[in-house]
């Protein structure tokens, strides 16, 4: 079975696959100064959720943007797991060109995203992942990653929102029912949610306008927080909560970690 461990700076999602099936996903919380062993009962502990152990596990795959947290994580699983571990980098040998003017600064979960939307979803592809930035992410049929944008995560954006303007209080992301709220909470969620889903719709166009072939690129939404976006937007066509783990797993079968 491989381990697939999605590493961002607020959560590390986890996933146990057998074959090319997902058994479980899991989401920790990020924390940068838990030490291996910590990491290790925690993963143990997802794992104890669908019936596995540690001797189940016979390869693992990373695909990680917070540095100081993929150290103790690979010890971790190094001791307890499995020795065989791959990285997902822009360095790796993996099915895609990264056609950028800086294709060492592509971040790990984007290239996850894109070899996944390749493996899924022949064709030409942008995928928006909600997590604590939102990054949009292009790729061509050709398997050529053209690059992208990124701007404030939603929940980032709300969070910085209320710790800069002294009345306003955190507010539950949740479906907002209208534009013109009549409470502060109202305000809050139709701001930042109808905000973040028009944002996107007129990302998606600009991109759109710009694409180098003639396609019409389908647009694929992942991330903690795709869910409660996608309906709000006109442009996002699929929601894939697991779309950047099958990446993982696209990358390990690539690293050759699936033999």
């Amino acid at each position: 079975m491989l381990l697939a461990l999605d590493i961002g700076n607020t959560e590390v999602t986890v996933g146990l696959f057998g074959g090319r099936t997902l058994l479980g996903q899991w989401r920790l919380t990020t924390v940068a100064d838990r030490t291996p062993d910590e990491w290790a009962m925690a993963l143990d502990a997802c794992l104890r959720r669908t019936g596995h152990s540690p001797a189940d596990v016979s390869a693992a795959c990373l695909a990680s943007v917070a540095p100081a947290v993929t150290s103790p994580l690979v010890t971790a699983i190094a001791a307890t797991y499995t020795p065989r571990i791959g990285l997902v980098e822009a360095r790796a040998n993996l099915p895609v060109i990264l056609d950028v003017d800086e294709p060492l600064a592509v971040g790990p979960d984007r290239i996850a995203n894109v070899l996944a939307a390749l493996d899924r979803h022949p064709g030409d592809s942008i995928v928006v992942d909600f997590g604590t930035a939102t990054t949009f992410d292009c790729v061509t049929a050709d398997r050529r990653f053209i690059g992208g944008s990124i701007m404030p995560g939603l929940r980032t954006s709300a969070e910085q929102l209320v710790r800069k303007a002294a009345k306003l209080t955190a507010t539950e992301l949740v479906p907002p029912t209208r534009a013109i709220g009549r409470r502060t909470d109202e305000h809050i969620r139709g701001g930042v949610l109808f905000g973040t889903a028009d944002a996107v719709d007129g990302m998606i166009r600009r991109i759109r306008a710009e694409w180098p072939t003639t396609a019409t690129p389908q647009v694929i939404a992942t991330g903690g927080l795709a869910a409660l976006v996608a309906p709000l937007t006109t442009s996002i066509g699929r929601v894939e909560p697991d779309l950047t783990l099958h990446g993982i797993l696209v990358a390990a079968d690539a690293l050759g970690l699936l033999a």
